[in-house]
């Protein structure tokens, strides 16, 4: 497109299936919709997802049981009217995919009709029940291109491959005299290397999480909690950032860059070993290999530093070949990628960044303190998690969320006529090229170091403290960068990481003893009252609050 400034009615920053699903829940409408994605558009963290997602299916399984399971995952504070919502949408939301083409993993001995079937279900850590719909171990890309598809052949959409958001337009920065709402955002066309200017009615955030502020992660590369970043630095408040979720099992080895091996291998029978074959999470928890990801994760930390190893083992040989080729063959690919046969023998894992439990505070129908600006997804902190995230609830997070905030944007945009005011250009007058990128690298990996060195598995104050004095002298250098040079993708990436470490880091402090994934060595003990971590910002506008959070 030749314009540097477009109008839509929607604007939605991010290409996961919360994005997408959000986009198709709108088609029916007569609404222009913009989608932009860095990278191309089914490149995020959707397209990676393995197991599956958690839906109350079978007549054996019941709503309770799912939402027992989940606060307990989220050791008491997730919020039970989102965790009562998500879980009994699932049903729906899984009809509603396979509508839209998505084939799912049928039992052994049936076939995939298109439309009905008896689904095969799996069991992953924290499940009291078989509940885990999936496409053999990869959901994701199963939803996420079957999505895409649907998506790209919608009129009503254009799409922006490689553009990456900078910042939110707020009524504060056109300094007009309405309530605080959004209008829109400025992106970089990565490609062109030039700022354009998006215009929206409603805009949603469905960026996905933070985990690449850490050394090492599942997640690509996309995910730098731009969303998160974003809305902070526009006044929205954030909540609960200090419980990052770390997979406890992701293949170890130099070059296996994130290969995550799904909990679903737990689930079907895969054991945690030392390197001399002895197993050992029946000492930590009752549920053993299939305990909530917190518990396994700090089981294998403990693990490895008191026997000084540089990993533990995952072994499934156990079970037939034939079984785990059919299970399992993406992961057993690319195990064999990096000389291992997981159907002969235990495979190195060791945990990873994977999953943001907090973010922008959000209420179940995706709304933020600002008007007219929604997240979804990962990016947001509806509440369902807590402390914890239970597996195979994110998908389906941003499935049923997704549908609840396309109901309120139908909805708003039809009762007020919003006029987006006249958007100024980006201005770079002011800057210039810059002229040592190693700058950016530099920082870059200082930052994923020290979060991982320092704001970890397990934490101290003092460690966080460190943490906290690095983070202050990178912002100061990274907002002396930014003010003086033109943008780049990096650049934008290290600001928004920046925000979310320093962010995730005053979180953890701010939380005096140990719950879910936050465990510290100063307060080990859970406090009998669980509360929110909730972070607001200098430049907070007093919107009416959002009440789901105050009950």
């Amino acid at each position: 497109m030749a314009t540097d400034n477009l109008i839509s009615d929607v604007l939605i920053i991010g290409g996961g299936v919360a994005g997408l699903s959000l986009a198709l829940r709108l088609a029916d409408e007569d609404l222009s919709i913009t989608i932009l994605s860095k990278s191309e558009l089914n490149e995020g963290s959707s397209l990676y997802a393995q197991g599956g997602i958690a839906a109350v299916l079978d007549d054996d399984d019941n709503f309770e049981a799912h939402i027992d399971d989940t606060h307990v995952a989220g050791a008491s504070l997730c919020k039970d009217k989102t965790v009562r919502k998500v879980v009994e949408g699932a049903p729906s939301a899984i009809n509603w995919l396979i509508k839209k083409g998505v084939k799912f993993t049928v039992s052994e001995g049936r076939e995939y009709d298109g439309q009905d079937g008896e689904y095969h279900l799996t069991k992953e850590g924290g499940h009291s029940h078989r509940r885990v719909i999936h496409a053999k171990d990869a959901t994701g890309r199963e939803v996420e291109t079957t999505l895409e598809e649907n998506v790209r052949q919608l009129p009503n959409v254009q799409i922006f491959e490689h553009h990456i958001a900078i910042d939110l337009i707020t009524s504060e920065k056109l300094r007009t005299n309405k309530s605080s709402r959004c209008f829109g955002a400025y992106a970089l066309d990565i490609k062109e290397k030039k700022v354009k200017t998006f215009g929206a009615r409603a805009v949603i955030l469905s960026t996905g999480g933070a985990s690449k502020a850490y050394l090492y992660s599942t997640n690509p590369d996309t995910s730098t909690g731009d969303g998160i970043a974003m809305a902070w630095r526009a006044g929205c408040r954030i909540a609960n950032m200090e419980f990052v979720q770390f997979h406890p099992t992701c293949l170890f080895h130099p070059y296996a860059k994130g290969s995550l091996i799904s909990e679903a291998v737990r689930g079907e029978g895969g054991l945690l070993k030392l390197p001399n074959g002895e197993r050992f999470m029946d000492a930590h928890h009752p549920q053993a290999e299939l305990a909530p990801r917190d518990i396994v994760a700090r089981a294998i930390d403990y693990e490895m530093k008191k026997g000084g190893f540089d990993s533990v083992y995952l072994d499934i040989s156990h079970r037939p070949k034939e079984f785990i080729l059919e299970h399992f063959p993406n992961i057993a690919a690319s195990c064999e990628k990096f000389g291992y046969d997981m159907t002969a023998g235990s495979i190195p894992v060791v945990p990873a960044a994977h999953y943001t439990c907090g973010g922008i505070l959000t209420d179940t129908k995706g709304r933020t303190d600002l008007k007219r600006l929604y997240a979804v997804g990962e990016s947001s902190c509806t509440g369902l998690h807590g402390a914890n995230r239970l597996a195979s609830n994110s998908l389906l997070e941003c499935l049923v969320i997704a549908k609840s905030a396309a109901k309120d944007i139908r909805k708003r945009l039809r009762k007020d006529d919003i006029t987006i005011p006249s958007l100024p250009k980006w201005d770079e007058s002011q800057v210039s090229n810059p002229d040592e990128q190693i700058v950016v690298s530099h920082n870059w990996d200082e930052l994923r170091r020290f979060m991982w060195d320092y704001v970890g598995i397990v934490r101290t104050d003092n460690r966080l403290k460190r943490a906290r004095n690095r983070v202050e002298l990178l912002q100061e250098e990274i907002i002396e960068y930014y003010g003086n040079f033109r943008v780049n993708n990096d650049l934008i990436e290290l600001r928004n990481l920046a925000t979310v470490a320093e962010l995730t880091i005053e979180c953890a402090l701010n939380r005096k003893e140990s719950r879910g994934l936050h465990y510290t060595l100063d307060y080990p003990e859970t406090r009998q009252l669980a509360r929110d971590n909730i972070l607001t910002p200098n430049n907070f506008a007093a919107h009416p609050p959002i009440r789901e959070w105050l009950a």
